[in-house]
């Protein structure tokens, strides 16, 4: 067998091991545990949701941080490198300190085959709890009751928003894909449901498992005008708070979830109001409604299916006026393709799609044929692309300062134009 020296070389013998990119189940990844005797000496806060679990986990990090505890944070997918999936207080892992993570793994597995993300999880997991956390915040990739993830037990259980994606391994409305994710709750652990019109499965699986469940509304709630937000919750409240600095109206909700989650933790990781204020306002988190300054303005974000770009298009309403709005776009083949360009095509002036280095990936011209089929906005332009940064370059040769530049789709469509570096890109446009 092959010597496996770098993290690059693990990935690749990942990527050989098991003929589908995701086969859901937890016998595989929990009997593997078992042999690694992985388990955690910390709080753990499991994040499951259709959109808005990254930010979560950026928040709740950012908090915890500001409050003095070392954090340790797994989310998935990563934007360019692998090693920004793993943060230890606050910075990402480097890639040398996972490789004897991975070879616990293949010598814990025998003859298990686990899925490349079966394998980057516990990977990832065993570094977490052996590097000496106050609290860990993990990300569930998909669904929840099935994931690789919820092979932990979680101490306090956050459901961001509940929507439609995934549809051919999580069921095909809200209450069976509620019904999913809310296999990551616990008895007698809070369970933190952020989305403000829960799939009645949830609540139903919350009983049934006795879960402490804490519903927004009902529980905690928050309140806000144009200078600032407050936020009550059991036995909790936060007034003066400033706006998240991740951008969105959306954000709101998400910082709402964590502050109960946070609220509802407090005998074990108690934080002060000053963290919170702190967090809040210092919380970063690239692609998600991102923007980067300059003429004409960018704005980076992941929004790949239609709630998550409802969302998108709001965001980008309060940003004012701009006379043109030039869009890249790539996604993958299984998304709700028709909904998400008949959301956004009102609010684009010119397409530019773009092929992506993954066979899941729709190629550009099969984006661009869906378009046509959904579009009203006939003089409008639209272009193909081999990657997302020739797209993006097609779009800053196009683009008057005054304009305004998407890049949204795919974490592969936001990756490919950040793993270069935007300022060089930004400068070179503005010399022109």
């Amino acid at each position: 067998m092959q010597s496996k020296q770098t993290l690059q070389d693990w990935l690749a013998h990942c990527e050989r091991l098991h003929p589908k990119a995701i086969a859901l189940g937890l016998d595989r990844v929990r009997e593997v545990a078992q042999r690694m005797a992985l388990a955690f000496s910390c709080p753990v806060i499991t994040v499951a949701g259709t959109n808005g679990k990254g930010s979560t986990c950026a928040l709740a990090e950012a908090i915890l941080q500001q409050a003095g505890w070392r954090t340790g944070v797994y989310t998935s997918p990563h934007l360019v490198h692998f090693e920004e999936r793993c943060r230890i207080a606050g910075e990402a892992v480097e890639a040398a300190a996972l490789v004897p993570h991975f070879e616990r793994v293949e010598q814990a597995r025998q003859d298990v085959q686990l899925t490349y993300f079966e394998f980057t999880t516990l990977a990832i997991l065993d570094l977490m709890a052996a590097s000496g956390l106050d609290v860990a915040i993990l990300e569930v990739g998909l669904g929840g009751r099935l994931d690789a993830v919820n092979v932990i037990d979680t101490d306090c259980a956050i459901l961001t928003s509940i929507d439609l994606d995934h549809q051919e391994f999580l069921g095909d409305d809200r209450e069976a894909i509620g019904r999913e994710k809310a296999g990551i709750l616990r008895a007698g652990k809070p369970a933190i449901v952020s989305d403000p019109m829960p799939p009645a499965s949830v609540i139903e699986a919350a009983e049934a498992v006795g879960a402490d469940l804490w519903l927004h509304g009902r529980d905690f709630n928050f309140t806000g005008d144009k200078q600032q937000w407050a936020w009550a919750g059991r036995g909790r409240r936060y007034a003066g708070l400033a706006y998240p600095a991740l951008r969105g109206a959306n954000q709101l909700l998400n910082a709402s979830g964590v502050l109960a989650a946070l609220a509802a933790l407090r005998d074990r990781i108690p934080i002060t109001g000053q963290a919170v204020r702190a967090g809040i306002g210092l919380v970063e988190l690239p692609g998600r409604f991102q923007i980067v300054p300059g003429e004409p303005p960018l704005v980076l974000d992941v929004a790949h299916n239609p709630h998550a770009v409802a969302t998108l298009a709001a965001n980008l309403s309060a940003m004012g006026m701009f006379p043109t709005t030039h869009a890249v776009f790539g996604a993958m083949a299984d998304k709700d393709l028709p909904a998400i360009l008949r959301r956004m095509d009102p609010m684009v002036d010119r397409w530019y799609f773009t092929d992506l280095d993954t066979p899941r990936a729709a190629r550009a011209q099969d984006l661009l044929a869906q378009w046509k089929s959904v579009t009203a906005c006939h003089d409008v332009d639209a272009s193909t692309h081999a990657n997302p940064r020739e797209a993006l370059e097609s779009a800053m040769a196009e683009a008057r300062p005054a304009d305004r530049i998407l890049v949204f789709g795919s974490f592969y469509t936001v990756g490919g134009v950040l793993k270069d570096g935007l300022p060089r890109l930004k400068a070179r446009h503005l010399a022109t």
